[in-house]
């Protein structure tokens, strides 16, 4: 049975989460606010929030600040808890387009078992620098999979089918930080699952507060995808077959 749910991993984005929980609730499906150990101010306005949507909107806190990796596999947990059997990511700070719930939701509907990812499409607000940025982790992806099939792996919204991505990080850690979003698709990957991209718009962001640091994301970056190669070339075979396989069903079809 396909019973979705929205997850919002929240970081002191009390300026902005309102908003987007607004939009979200719109579309009628549960969401769960993870408060990623929050300043006083934010952790006060996701109270009020949970307290003004009873029913609607799960609170999970975590006391100490985590990375969103962190909280966002801690609200998939609480999601599976609550007998939900899949999960819709986005994030707090407003850049995504939450009237694209229904679309992304009809296709995670239509394919249960694919993660249907975004692939954003930008608008002015972006920062050049991280657009151009975004395309070192797109190479390193398409080398670590084989494959084009991922189009964007760091965009925050997607929809994930709950069992196997819960199993996988009752496994193996997963990125904890901003190199969350990469690593886990990629590993999921490698486990099989089909990658759907939807393009959505993208912003920068609504309440003008980014949580990326320079140095120390980009370096946890860079240490992934150097574990990711590593743990691709014993999987060159089955990723090999596996492309194999798709193309001559293509060739059937």
């Amino acid at each position: 049975m396909f019973k979705p749910c929205i997850v919002v991993p929240v970081y002191n984005h009390e300026h902005a989460i309102g908003a987007v929980l607004d939009g979200l609730l719109r579309h009628d499906v549960p969401c769960i606010l993870v408060d990623d150990g929050s300043s006083a101010p934010c952790a006060q306005a996701l109270d009020a929030l949970a307290l003004a949507h009873p029913g609607r909107v799960t609170l999970v806190r975590l006391e100490r600040n985590q990375g969103k990796g962190v909280a966002v596999l801690s609200g998939f947990r609480q999601a599976a808890a609550l007998g939900h059997s899949h999960a819709l990511q986005i994030d707090a700070d407003g850049q995504h387009d939450t009237a694209d719930v229904p679309r992304f939701l009809a296709a995670a509907a239509a394919r249960p078992a694919a993660i249907i990812a975004g692939h954003p499409v930008y608008d002015e607000s972006v920062p050049k620098a991280r657009l151009y940025g975004r395309y070192a982790t797109h190479v390193w992806v398409w080398i670590n999979t084989l494959s084009f099939d991922i189009k964007d792996s760091m965009c925050g919204f997607r929809v994930y089918p709950l069992a196997p991505v819960n199993a996988l990080a009752a496994r193996r850690r997963i990125g904890a930080r901003m190199n969350f979003d990469t690593d886990i698709l990629v590993r999921l990957f490698w486990r099989g699952l089909e990658v759907v991209n939807l393009p959505t718009r993208v912003s920068y962001p609504s309440d003008g507060v980014s949580h990326f640091r320079l140095w120390r994301d980009n370096l946890l970056i860079s240490w992934m995808h150097t574990k990711l190669f590593f743990g691709m070339l014993p999987r060159i075979p089955f990723l090999l077959a596996r492309k194999w396989r798709r193309s001559a069903a293509g060739s059937a079809r």
